[in-house]
């Protein structure tokens, strides 16, 4: 839906769940897939969207006025159910695991990983290769290699299964 004169912008090959809510000024790209129940609300500042990313079910997306560049999520990224992503930027190829917070400021970079339940507190660093955990979030650990593999492959499993509900 818009807001004001900002309207969601979604490639065609993406999908959104007839649940999900786009509001405002959201770029969603090719093979995106936004799942049940999410909110991606860009009214203060943007949101954009990578290529095979999925946003799984119940995970709201936000921006902040503080922070005018918005909420940048980049290609092939996985954000698990339930996650509160907001005014942060999610590096290609990262991975957010369940219920986790990634709050204002925060960057998560390529082939990082934030476990389930954690809270990414406002302008910490994930830097590539890193696994943190809790609350507040911190190094737990490098990314195993069978992790990596996870993260490269979830995409394109969850790519594949929007096609199916398409």
């Amino acid at each position: 839906m818009p807001y004001r004169d900002r309207r969601p912008v979604i490639a065609p090959e993406a999908w959104i769940a007839p649940t999900a809510t786009v509001i405002g000024a959201v770029e969603i790209a090719s093979h995106a897939n936004i799942w049940f129940g999410s909110v991606l609300r860009g009214d203060l500042s943007p949101i954009f969207v990578g290529a095979y990313t999925n946003i799984q079910d119940g995970t709201v997306v936000h921006v902040s006025e503080r922070i005018p560049e918005g909420t940048r999520i980049g290609a092939n990224v996985t954000i698990g159910h339930m996650c509160l992503i907001h005014a942060c930027v999610l590096e290609d190829g990262s991975f957010i695991g369940m219920k986790a917070c990634v709050m204002d400021g925060a960057v998560v970079e390529t082939g990082a990983w934030v476990a389930a339940g954690a809270v990414v507190t406002p302008g910490k660093r994930v830097k590539s290769g890193e696994l943190w955990a809790g609350t507040p979030a911190r190094l737990l650990r490098a990314v195993s290699p069978e992790e990596k593999l996870y993260m490269e492959r979830l995409p394109a499993h969850y790519a594949k299964l929007a096609d199916e509900y398409r």
